[in-house]
């Protein structure tokens, strides 16, 4: 087995950890099952994690970094705001349609860190991290397009967390891709009325 750099590591058994709960559910994936997911030694798993607390919290982390990626990409300016918006929105949903059991394992880990006692901080973390990113796709709209809001950024970030997060929820449940699109154009049309365009 080759050596690699820790901060590499980490993120092979994260990746690997990601597979195994999607595949099998979070309670149900031990730290064996992560560690011969990703094709190493238990004792490689605990050199890198000191708890399972903290890699839920990797596991968390990297998920929501899986979409940002893409939606980050999604904002460059276009002709227009709503184009503009619209094409993050987009690649979000591209995303969840792309990788279901991974947005899917967001609401479990959620539901296991809120029962799970001495888990209920990450829970609560996973929802200050989105509302954080979309704070930073908001500065990112703002450095490009020069827009204003009509409400703070926290306000706004906290918004299209829940937003988002219900509406990727509702998919998951019902699956109708066939509304998807009037769905978007919606909010588009929403998240462009709260924003001064210069």
């Amino acid at each position: 087995m080759a050596r690699l750099p820790s901060a590499e590591r980490r993120r092979q058994l994260t990746e690997a950890a990601i597979r195994a709960m999607a595949r099998d559910g979070v309670p149900r994936t031990t730290t064996r099952s992560i560690a011969a997911e990703a094709g190493v030694s238990l004792s490689v798993f605990h050199y890198c994690f000191d708890s399972k607390q903290e890699l839920v919290e990797s596991v968390i982390t990297t998920i929501t970094e899986h979409y940002v990626t893409v939606v980050k990409d999604a904002i460059r300016p276009r002709a227009t705001l709503e184009e503009t918006i619209r094409a993050g929105f987009q690649a979000y949903w591209d995303h969840v349609r792309a990788h279901p059991d991974e947005h899917m394992l967001t609401y479990e880990l959620t539901q296991y860190a809120l029962r799970r006692p001495g888990f209920e901080h990450l829970a609560r973390r996973q929802h200050e991290l989105y509302a954080e990113t979309y704070a930073d796709l908001i500065d990112q709209l703002r450095r490009t397009m020069g827009v204003r809001l009509r409400v703070p950024v926290p306000v706004l970030a906290r918004y299209l967390a829940a937003m988002t997060d219900g509406l990727t929820l509702n998919y998951l449940v019902l699956g109708d891709e066939a509304a998807w699109n009037d769905i978007l154009d919606t909010v588009t049309a929403h998240v462009a009325g709260l924003v001064h365009e210069p």
